[in-house]
């Protein structure tokens, strides 16, 4: 059974909205290294609609970008993609795939199908699973930054507080700080 790695940018004051992050060269390493370590990604629908409208086409060429996130791109077109959606049933992106029905089994299925684990990247989809205790690991790139705004990590809540273990925390030449933890349990 592979681990479910939840893994986001966050800022200090909490914001995970894709755009408070640094997006240099370093960030995009850490973040390419973590997509080819796991065997598949899992997203909610706004997170992979989202990513839909942008990497296909800087794969395919149609859209500039600097030859690492080129390549970034085109290993996301190869990598299987899981969404959980109960609205939208067609996903059409290469590799994808819908979790639908009981979201407990249909995520915890795809952890024993995937011995390299699962890298889930939604931020509202995250505190679902955290309250069906699916989630292994996380890895927070934390930002030097407070955005002042939302949304916010866990804005909605968690039945408990969760204590967890430090794995590891790199700084980064930018002044994020790459934190790993594990869920103690």
């Amino acid at each position: 059974m592979g681990l479910l790695t939840f893994a986001i940018n966050v800022t200090l004051d909490g914001c995970v909205d894709h755009q408070e992050g640094i997006a240099d060269d370093e960030t995009h390493a850490l973040f390419t290294r973590l997509m080819d370590e796991s065997g598949a990604m899992l997203w909610g629908r706004v997170t992979y609609e989202m990513m839909e409208s942008y990497w296909p086409a800087v794969a395919r060429g149609d859209e500039e970008a600097p030859p690492a996130i080129r390549a970034w791109a085109v290993k996301l077109e190869t990598k299987p993609k899981y969404v959980v959606s109960s609205t939208r049933k067609d996903f059409p992106w290469t590799n994808s795939h819908h979790i639908a029905g009981d979201l407990r089994m249909g995520v915890q299925k795809l952890k024993d199908a995937t011995p390299a684990g699962v890298l889930l990247g939604s931020g509202k989809l995250a505190t679902e699973l955290d309250r069906l205790d699916l989630i292994d690991e996380y890895k927070f790139l934390v930002h030097a930054r407070l955005a002042g705004h939302g949304p916010t990590l866990y804005q909605s809540g968690l039945p408990a507080t969760r204590r967890l273990e430090l794995v590891s925390a790199k700084p980064l030449r930018c002044g994020a700080v790459a934190m790993h933890y594990r869920r103690a349990r």
